[in-house]
């Protein structure tokens, strides 16, 4: 029977499709039974074999990538090794193997350096969230062309890591974050030359903070918040001259803030918020000239005044420095050379004095100030369309010797005293007719409160209406 000319082609094609196929260099076996373990290790009630009977790095799941190396013992020159091994769903973009209720980590990955030879990223995401899984104690062998390490959403991943970590030369990425893992962070870290993002958050660490992590001179990311990290904030992380972002909050860190840390010139995000710092809020804060955002709040015992270090941070978009204890009065420098910036907390300290007329220039940027729960006194700078606009994000509670200007007495800032008045000041209640107000005067509502007699003010005005005076 004579094939049409379809027919051929297909059937050509199938040929050439055939033996390409049967010449394509195959994953070695070794490694194809190791990656099988390990699917098997995160999702024992999936039939991984079944699924994926050939090659994996042909038609293996998403999530595990492979790629050609050179082999001179093969006589196709390269081989395919795997690269990536990466578990637990993410999302629908990126649908890797989902880990299953008795999930752990499979022996072959502590021995992944003759397992999978050439990995370069081992990634678990909400993998140990079920069930206690304690990380193995048996020595780490990873090889040593790992650059990604990432532990994200574990909280049932439970023990500590070990200071083989140190002995992975390539490793750019250590990401340990929602884990349940503890102990002290291995001072070996700090031996990785080329480290870029190193982030142990959200889980028990406690300790120092290692100081040989400033050694890590390739180190942009330094996250090691919500921990249980105690002793003060290494000096030696000045030396740190790529440093991007340095977020230490919500730990048991005490002392003074390092003068040595004004050498971060390329630092952009500071927070130190949350611990028991002292010593002031340092002038060498000045000196990070790429500074835009700066959280020191909650370290009650920081104390001293507001320096002025502004001229140069223009850049400044965010400043949190809330709960310090702060004495004095609030720099007008602030507003003067801080034209970007959108949220200043300063609330729940000890600041007196009147509020500087150049506050003002921050209507432009401004999207949340917080002053509340200070001793200022004095004419609020700020003008009616700005108070209307920023709403509940201007926050002035608990400061009752602030008061407004009679003119300015149309904007929604709820109730206020005249200022400029020799008798006794009656309220000023604000928007108590505008269609847009809100009928709560609570904080945090479309109305901002001044003062202790609130409730007194309204019912004064109340009882003015009533008999028309």
């Amino acid at each position: 029977m004579e094939l049409s000319p379809s027919s051929t082609l297909l059937f050509l094609l199938l040929v050439l499709f055939g033996a390409a196929a049967q010449e394509s260099p195959r994953l070695p076996a070794a490694e194809q039974e190791a990656a099988y373990a390990a699917l098997e290790s995160i999702n024992s009630g999936v039939d991984w074999r079944f699924l994926y009977p050939d090659d994996l790095c042909l038609s293996g799941p998403h999530g595990l990538l492979c790629d050609l190396f050179s082999d001179p013992s093969d006589s196709s020159g390269a081989v395919p090794h795997i690269v990536e091994l990466n578990f637990g769903f993410v999302s629908d973009f990126s649908s890797n193997p989902p880990c299953g209720p008795n999930a752990s980590i499979s022996p072959v990955l502590l021995s992944a350096a003759s397992s999978f030879p050439f990995l370069r990223k081992l990634f678990y995401y909400n993998c140990f969230a079920a069930s206690r899984s304690p990380l193995p104690t048996r020595p780490w062998s990873l090889p040593a062309s790992l650059e990604e390490l990432v532990l994200i959403q574990n909280p049932s991943l439970v023990g500590r890591i070990p200071p083989s970590v140190g002995d992975l030369p390539r490793l750019r990425r250590l990401v340990v974050s929602g884990t349940g893992l503890s102990g002290t962070i291995p001072d070996e870290i700090g031996a990785l030359p080329d480290l870029e993002q190193l982030l142990l958050s959200r889980s028990r660490f406690r300790g120092p903070v290692p100081s040989g992590l400033g050694r890590c001179s390739a180190l942009k990311i330094l996250d090691l918040s919500a921990n249980r990290l105690s002793g003060r904030v290494p000096a030696e992380l000045g030396r740190l001259a790529r440093l991007v972002k340095l977020d230490l909050s919500s730990n048991r860190i005490s002392g003074p803030i390092p003068a040595r840390l004004g050498r971060l010139s390329r630092l952009e995000f500071l927070d130190l918020s949350n611990n028991r710092l002292t010593g002031g809020v340092p002038t060498v804060l000045g000196e990070m000239r790429g500074l835009k955002e700066v959280y020191l709040s909650g370290n009650p015992g920081l104390g001293g005044r507001i320096p002025e270090i502004w001229e140069g941070l223009g850049g400044i978009l965010g400043i949190g420095m809330s709960g310090l204890g702060l004495t004095g009065n609030i720099p007008g420098s602030m507003g003067v050379f801080l034209g970007n910036l959108c949220y200043l907390a300063l609330d729940n300290n000890l600041l007196e004095g009147e509020l500087p007329d150049q506050l003002k220039r921050l209507e432009a940027s401004a999207k949340e100030i917080n002053l509340a729960n200070n001793s200022l006194a004095g004419r609020i700078p700020f003008s009616a369309g700005f108070v209307d606009r920023m709403r509940g994000k201007l926050k002035l509670t608990g400061n009752p010797k602030l008061c407004v200007e009679e003119e300015e007495s149309g904007g929604k800032i709820g109730i206020l005293q005249r200022c400029n008045k020799t008798e006794i000041p009656h309220p000023v209640l604000f928007s108590l007719f505008s269609s847009s107000s809100s009928s709560s005067t609570t904080p945090g509502d479309n109305n901002i409160l001044l003062g202790s007699n609130a409730a007194l003010g309204i019912l004064a005005f109340v009882v003015l209406l009533h008999f028309g005076l």
